[in-house]
């Protein structure tokens, strides 16, 4: 189970009702479907969102009809995760007690797998690097 904002989940569930409205026998378990019952294929999502982030001015257009550069879905995703721990840090938070919760959210199979945002991220490591040499400080006192 993970938490969504109610806004959200009457979203999904609104989708849940029309989905099966036109798709009463999907030919798969997967909760998100086409129009002929299949499960959506990751090279799709990708392709419609570049498609809306450019009608929507994400994207700047470009030549022979491509969708040009800009954010990608996965691009939301590590800023999520890094915002997240940026504040948690901030807030004086036990990183090391929190971060289980938020690989849970991301669907990481191993915490560790999550870690990797800590380096990724030059203000997490500096925030960590911060809170370790003040666990050291206290320590040596």
């Amino acid at each position: 189970m993970v938490p969504i904002h109610e806004t959200t989940r009457r979203a999904l569930m609104d989708y849940s009702v029309r989905r099966d409205e036109l798709v009463p026998e999907p030919t798969t378990r997967a909760f998100f479907v086409s129009e002929c019952g299949s499960r959506i294929r990751d090279w799709s999502i990708r392709y419609n969102f570049a498609k809306i982030s450019r009608e929507i001015g994400l994207r700047e257009a470009t030549e022979n009809h491509r969708h040009g550069h800009g954010p990608r879905l996965h691009d939301m995703r590590h800023r999520f995760a890094a915002r997240t721990l940026i504040d948690w840090y901030r807030a004086g938070l036990d990183v090391e007690r929190e971060i289980p919760k938020l690989a849970t959210y991301l669907g990481h199979v191993h915490v560790n797998d999550t870690y990797w945002y800590i380096e990724a991220v030059p203000e997490l490591l500096q925030l960590a690097t911060e809170r370790l040499q003040d666990a050291n400080e206290e320590v040596e006192r």
